[in-house]
């Protein structure tokens, strides 16, 4: 009763300082430095990054300034004129780069298409399939690459500075950061990993907890890293348990609108899709955290964020002071990227990445 006595005074504060910090939170950023490796160019860049930490053994920021000097700037055009024609490719890139470290790490094997030697690789996986969007970028992006600097640049790298930028657009410039580089591609994608390694929406605190610890990744990198559903779209079969009756801890209305979206038992045939954050859908800004506090929410795994003392605490720091999340979610982001990274003996720069050399 004690612990759910504190969690609910958390909410009340939180709620009542974000009433009051709501006014005027977005203005312009104003454009900067070029990204890595680039020539003079009309992408807005901030002024400040968030502060990177020491890259790995082997890896280094701006890893290919000599071996292919305009790489990041190439992904990075290719992304913003992506987002510039559907938001929702940017948030689809996000997701991408988690769904691809979570699995075998960061090793582009989610982009791997299904062969004759492979029928089922990972991105035919449920939690992939058919949701998971961007390919087309990642393949455009590498196009580039291949006719400037063949062999050079692999799609593992591509998935994260894609990510990146996506983020750094969506974010209106705010959430901007540097990349250590230097992953080598996977030759192995199975779909059967997806279900056992990347969390699923009805997962509760526990769960989530176990599922990023076993990737290196803390309770912190967990909220941190569930802020990006402020952005993005789900099929309805992602939470329409959470609409049946008795209902669940989901906000009422909220819960009346998605029953006006949803069909009562979505399937393959008939599953749409709405937007996660319905206050800010096609930015990415610690909305989220608000709608977690007021439970309008979709998914179980973000309503479970409230379930502990520890975890509502971050849920509030990131819903009411300002410009922390966008710092935290950069370092978070920069943290996975180096998942389970492989090596020259495990891995190859693949020419093209749909497929193994």
């Amino acid at each position: 009763m004690a612990s759910r006595l504190g969690v609910g005074v958390l909410i009340l504060i939180a709620l009542l300082s974000s009433a009051t910090a709501q006014a005027g939170e977005y203005t312009a950023a104003a454009p900067g430095m070029a990204p890595e490796g680039s020539p003079t160019s009309e992408t807005p860049v901030p002024s400040a990054q968030t502060p990177p930490p020491p890259a790995p053994a082997g890896f280094r920021y701006g890893f290919y300034r000599r071996s292919c000097p305009p790489a990041e700037y190439f992904v990075r055009e290719v992304v913003a004129k992506a987002i510039r024609k559907n938001p929702g490719i940017g948030a689809g890139l996000i997701r991408m780069a988690f769904h691809d470290c979570f699995v075998r790490g960061c090793d582009g094997s989610v982009l791997l298409d299904a062969m004759p030697a492979n029928p089922r690789p990972e991105k035919l996986g449920p939690p992939n399939f058919p949701s998971l969007r961007g390919f087309e970028v990642i393949d455009a992006a590498k196009a580039l690459l291949e006719n400037f600097c063949p062999g050079v640049v692999s799609c593992a790298d591509v998935v994260q500075f894609a990510a990146r930028d996506a983020a750094f657009f969506l974010s209106g410039y705010r959430v901007s950061y540097r990349l250590p580089a230097g992953l080598f591609d996977g030759r192995v994608s199975l779909e059967n990993e997806t279900l056992a390694f990347l969390p699923p929406p009805s997962f509760n605190l526990t769960e989530l907890v176990d599922s990023f610890r076993a990737k290196g990744l803390d309770v912190d990198d967990l909220v941190v890293l569930s802020g990006s559903h402020t952005i993005g779209r789900s099929h309805c079969s992602s939470f329409s348990d959470r609409l049946s009756y008795p209902p669940s801890d989901m906000d009422p209305g909220l819960a009346t609108v998605l029953r006006g979206q949803c069909p009562a038992n979505p399937n393959f045939t008939n599953d749409p899709t709405v937007a996660q954050d319905m206050v800010t859908p096609n930015r990415l800004d610690n909305q989220y955290y608000r709608n977690v506090l007021r439970r309008k929410v979709l998914f179980n795994s973000d309503a479970a964020l409230l379930t502990s003392r520890q975890t509502a605490s971050k849920v509030v720091e990131n819903a009411v002071i300002r410009g922390r999340w966008e710092r935290k979610f950069a370092r978070a982001m920069v943290k996975m990227s180096l998942i389970e990274i492989k090596n020259a003996a495990n891995g190859e720069i693949r020419k093209n990445c749909r497929v193994v050399n």
